[in-house]
């Protein structure tokens, strides 16, 4: 059984598809790609059908992650159905989310800073408006938190496979 996670901000060119990459990169050094299923969203239609930001792939590929054959996407309906975790960047792209998803998925609706074992901030800040300093700052807080969400999904994987 495939454990779906889906990371959503607001256009899904700067900070969701920076989480996916990430996550998809430790998911692939955990060895759990075959049970981890990683994909990206947006709250708003502006970027749809764009690659992420060229300052996000910047930062992202001095790291190592790759983010270059992403293309932004709005969140659908049958998401809040098939993702087991939905992680949204911050509290405004956490109301759109609960505002769309039917009652019986609210429970797969988080903020991915819960997850931060480093930082104590509650949401990843949005760099689109400001210097390359945001993404950095974006990829320090997506590594820590995604760091958590990969344990929380071992353990779920480790559970479906056990039953």
């Amino acid at each position: 059984m495939m454990h779906k996670v889906l990371f959503v901000c607001t256009g899904s060119i700067c900070r969701s598809p920076t989480a996916r990459g990430v996550f998809q990169h430790i998911v692939n050094e955990a060895g759990l790609s075959d049970a981890v299923s990683v994909d990206s969203a947006a709250t708003h239609h502006f970027h749809v059908g764009e690659a992420p930001d060229a300052r996000a792939q910047a930062a992202a590929q001095k790291r190592g992650y790759d983010l270059s054959s992403y293309v932004a996407r709005q969140i659908q309906p049958e998401d809040f159905r098939d993702a087991d975790l939905i992680l949204a960047m911050d509290w405004e792209n956490l109301s759109a989310l609960q505002q769309r998803c039917p009652k019986i998925y609210h429970h797969k609706l988080m903020l991915l800073m819960r997850f931060s074992n480093e930082f104590e901030e509650a949401t990843v800040p949005d760099p689109y408006y400001g210097g390359p300093e945001g993404f950095v700052k974006v990829l320090d807080y997506i590594e820590d938190a995604t760091q958590g969400v990969l344990e929380l999904v071992r353990k779920r994987v480790l559970q479906y496979q056990a039953a």
